[in-house]
């Protein structure tokens, strides 16, 4: 496992193909605060579901107030030209 390893300063082979590639820069995207909520029954939880009008299923783990449209970038490519 540790021949994976390596320190991204002593490789430098990525520096060469990295150059004219334009800046990037991530904008933070981390929520200003994340709370838990905890729900005591199957209604409660319809009910705060409505409330904040967003589908909560048994399979949510999160959800942004006000709903955040998520883009999906997966597909994403970059390429010069056409």
């Amino acid at each position: 496992m540790s021949e994976f390893l390596f320190n991204m300063d002593e490789c430098t082979e990525w520096k060469r193909e990295w150059q004219g590639m334009p800046e990037f820069e991530q904008e933070d995207l981390t929520p200003f605060r994340s709370i838990t909520v905890h729900f005591e029954t199957i209604e409660d939880l319809e009910l705060f579901s409505e409330a904040i009008n967003q589908k909560i299923t048994h399979l949510t783990k999160s959800v942004w107030y006000p709903p955040m449209n998520l883009e999906k970038l997966v597909d994403k490519r970059y390429a010069d030209g056409p």
